[in-house]
Parts: C-alpha cells; structure tokens; sequence
C-alpha cells in the first residue's frame, strides 16, 4: 500500500479575508432561471443574501452597481491541462498564468488532468499537488489511468478518499497513454465500486496510428495530415465502443471533447435510452473550422492541431445544436497550449505533424465565445448558459451547489457581465503565455467586466488582483448523481427458468463422449 501524503495544506492554503460586496441592481442568472433587479450580499467568501432587496447593508460594503448586466457563477471549466508534460514538450501555462488567464475571463475553477508517472496514480497526485502549489483560484483534479494493475486500482480508492471523483482513460495515443478495451473494462469497473466517474477519451487509436502512417506514405507530412490520419469515423467508432462497455458494466461514462457529428449521435442514443452518459463539447469545437490546417503559414496552421482534430463546418454546426437540445450538456476547453516554438518540433522537413505537440488554447475564452454563438444568436437562454458553463459540471463532479451556483452557503465565485461592451480577442491582450491564439480577431458584444473569486474581486477595470498560493484544492466526493438509483439499471436476468440451470453433465468417468 503507497503511502499518500496529506493534503490538508493544499486544501486550506492563504485564505483571504475581504471586505463585504453587495452586488445591487443585477440580473442574477442560475441555471434555474433568472430575477432582474435582485441584490448579491457577499460576505467572509461565501454568499450570504439574494433576493429583490438585501438589508441591512454592511456598513463596510464595497458596493457594485450592476444596473443592466448579468450576475452570474463563476465558470467551471472541467477539461484543462496545466504544465502538462506531453510529446516531448510541457504546455507552456502553469497554474499561475493559465488560472489568471482563466480569472480574465470569467472561469472561477477548473478540473485539471493529473497524469501518473511512469503509470504510478500516487506519484502523479503528488506531483500536480507541488505544481499547483502557485495556483490563485479554486482548482480539482481528475485523475488519468494509463495502464491497469492491482496497485492502479487500489491507488483510484485511495485517491477517491482524497477529492478525485474522476479517472481519464485514453481510446488514443497508441504506444503512450492508450489502453486496451481489456484495461478499460476493468477500469470501468472499478469505478462503478469507488463512485467515480469514468472519463474517455474517444479515438480508435489502432486506426489512427494506421492513418498516420498512410500519410506520411502519401507524402503528407504538415498539420493538414493530423486532421486527415483521424478523420471523424474513428472517432464515433470509438465512443460508441466505450459507451457499450459502460454500459455493460452499468457505470456512468463522460466522454470528453465530443468532435464529431459521428460521436455526438452515439452520445445522443445512448442518453435517449437511458444511459447515464455526459458528452462534453469544447470551445473550440463550436466555433473553429479545420481549414485552418491547411494554411500554407505553418505557424498558423500548427495552432489548430488538437485531438481530436477540429473538423469542418458541418460538424461544427452540429455540436452547437447539440448543446442545444442537450445531446451535449457541458462545454469546456482542453486548455493545452504550446507556443510557438514548441509547435515548430512538428515543423517538415526535420520533422512532421506525428511529432507536433496536440493542443489549443481556450481556458480565458470559452465563457466570451460561448456566450456569442448560443446566447447572441438566440439559441440559448441566458440560465441554459450557466448549466453548460458552470452548474452542469458542478453536478456531475458533485460539487453543486457550492460552486456552479448563487445561494446562500454558494461560494462567492461570481461574476459581472455586460452584454453590451464589444471587444476584439487577440495574443497581444489575452493573459495565457501563449504568443498565438486560435481566436485571433474574434469581435463580439459581451464581456466580463468582474470576476469574484472566493469572495475577492480578482478582475476588474480590465486588471487581475490575485495572489499566488491562494488557491484551493476542492475536493469532489464520489458517488454524486450519476449514481443515483444505478442498480435500477442493472439488467434483468433472463425469465427461462433458475440460474444457473440444474442439469445432469454425467460422471467425470465419460467425460471424453461428451
């Protein structure tokens, strides 16, 4: 048995203390509706009043007009990868400039991707523990399995005691973190035991490895050859083999960065009948096209690089109707960024796109984009966007309502939104250490204009204001909703008779005439 060590620092590290805020005039927005004119009382980081008028007024309250903006919860991004160690690179945002980035745009928490070393879940936990060390926001941990033993399932219990309610498995990446559908299943299984969600990443791996190899064959060695060596077949294949597993095992599945019309449809069937299934969708998906892949600028066409691979208009289209009529019930980013000098290690003729890093950049704008595509456009309600933002995955890692929420007893993770300022996103202005954004010029109408993070406003007047080290590790306690009433799933046994069926096989002496 590992010894793990405790975690009550990282839980409980530099707590600020902050004067009282009172959010006036407000509409304040959850995902179960919205109340214009109501009030916000913010005290020792936690929320302490909402309603049409809150009294008494504190009389040292710094007060916040938010007369015609939207008061809203903090977002919850639940897909990150901070110092990420990764083809040979490590992203360049650690958890100080990816979690101020993440501040700047209305992102109060997220759930980063812990790997293990060398296969060991207990020395990855307490890596990313020392990394994390620096964080200035609220932050959890899922936990990748990429290999399968007694230890690996014995760490996933220990590591559900300590606050990971979710493990990551990869269907991709043959020959690094991919896992047989023999590791999966058992891997699905544990987590039915321990009350964790089970995570895949969703890519027949096999296939794509197949694919690359036929394009470097073809003479196709740019980023264009990453898109064309996992094109969306592969990916749908893939979701719906690991949804059947899981619902063999009857265990909830969360497939991540759902790409494709192809796996978007086996997540939808899966949900219509029943399956406790979540498919997340990522900022990047609804609103990038893979074109972009083939610019003849490499530096251009290498920052679109990601797994699965942004594909055309088509699917694009489809994932936003998908967040529409909730085949998709989260959006996120897979925030893995490499600059792009790094990128430049993929770059012909030394190299080729097998070798250049995957990742694209989102954690700072995910709440502006996604607001401009669902709630400018009229698909979406204001509220629906706090479910897909912020509330959905609080319920799913099991952390609603403390986050994800404004209650009283809500952590004061709260923002101010004005839907009528117009801003241009651009790599000279955004707060990630990236020197590219795949957003360059994207101009909407509706900004953040104040983050409040655990009762401190940490962005405002297009200022950070955070603190290094005071961030906190949640821990997210397993068995949230997903498992609610699981057993009812379980299938029947078959109505032929007693099992196993009494029957007369002979004596072992006539065995060899059987």
């Amino acid at each position: 048995m590992k010894i793990f060590s405790a975690i009550l620092l990282l839980c409980c590290v530099h707590a600020l203390s902050a004067a009282p805020i009172l959010i006036l005039n407000g509409t304040v927005v959850t995902s179960e509706g919205s109340h214009p004119g109501w009030d916000v009382l913010i005290e020792d980081g936690k929320i302490a009043m909402v309603g049409p008028k809150v009294e008494p007024i504190p009389r040292d309250a710094r007060i916040i007009d938010a007369s015609g903006k939207y008061v809203m919860p903090g977002g919850i991004d639940p897909h990150t990868h901070l110092e990420m160690p990764f083809m040979g690179q490590e992203a360049c945002d650690d958890f100080k400039s990816g979690q101020e980035a993440a501040l700047a745009g209305g992102t109060t928490m997220h759930i980063d991707f812990a790997l293990p070393v060398n296969g060991d879940l207990a020395a990855g936990f307490e890596l990313y523990k020392k990394k994390s060390a620096k964080s200035v926001m609220d932050f959890g941990f899922h936990m990748a399995v990429t290999a399968w033993n007694d230890q690996v399932a014995e760490d996933m219990s220990t590591l559900a005691k300590l606050g990971i309610n979710s493990f990551k498995f990869f269907l991709a990446y043959k020959g690094a973190l991919m896992v047989t559908d023999e590791e999966f299943q058992q891997g699905l299984q544990q987590c039915k035991k321990i009350g964790a969600v089970a995570m895949v990443h969703a890519e027949n791996g096999d296939a794509v490895a197949n694919g690359q190899k036929a394009m470097i064959e073809k003479g196709i060695v740019g980023p264009e050859g990453h898109a064309l060596s996992r094109p969306a077949v592969l990916e749908g294949e893939a979701t719906g083999r690991a949804i059947k597993l899981a619902k063999y095992v009857n265990t909830p599945l969360y497939v991540v960065h759902v790409m494709s019309i192809d796996a978007m449809e086996e997540v939808a069937k899966a949900r219509r009948e029943g399956q406790r299934v979540i498919g997340e969708a990522v900022a990047s998906g609804i609103t990038q096209d893979e074109s972009k892949m083939w610019d003849p600028d490499f530096k251009i066409a290498a920052q679109f690089v990601m797994s699965p691979p942004i594909r055309s208009k088509e699917h694009q289209g489809a994932l936003i109707h998908g967040l529409v009529d909730e085949s998709l019930t989260i959006i996120a980013t897979d925030h893995a960024v490499f600059n792009s000098t790094q990128k430049a290690k993929g770059k012909p003729p030394q190299a080729d796109f097998r070798t250049l890093p995957n990742g694209v950049n989102g954690i700072e704008e995910r709440m502006h984009v996604t607001w401009d595509v669902l709630v400018n456009s009229g698909r979406i309600s204001p509220s629906a966007y706090v479910s897909i933002t912020s509330a959905e995955a609080a319920k799913v890692f099991n952390i609603f309502p403390q986050k994800g929420h404004i209650a009283p007893g809500s952590d004061a993770d709260v923002i101010i939104f004005d839907p009528t300022v117009e801003h241009t996103i651009s790599a000279t202005t955004h707060h990630s250490r990236m020197d590219t954004n795949i957003y360059e010029g994207y101009t909407m109408k509706g900004k953040v204009v104040t983050t409040i993070s655990q009762g401190n406003i940490v962005w405002e007047n297009e200022k950070l204001n955070t603190v290094e080290g005071a961030g906190r590790y949640i821990k997210m306690e397993p068995f949230g909703y997903l498992f609610d009433e699981l057993d009812k799933l379980e299938p029947a046994p078959k109505p032929y008779g007693p099992t196993p069926v009494p029957r007369d096989y002979g004596s072992s002496e006539n065995k060899d005439e059987l």
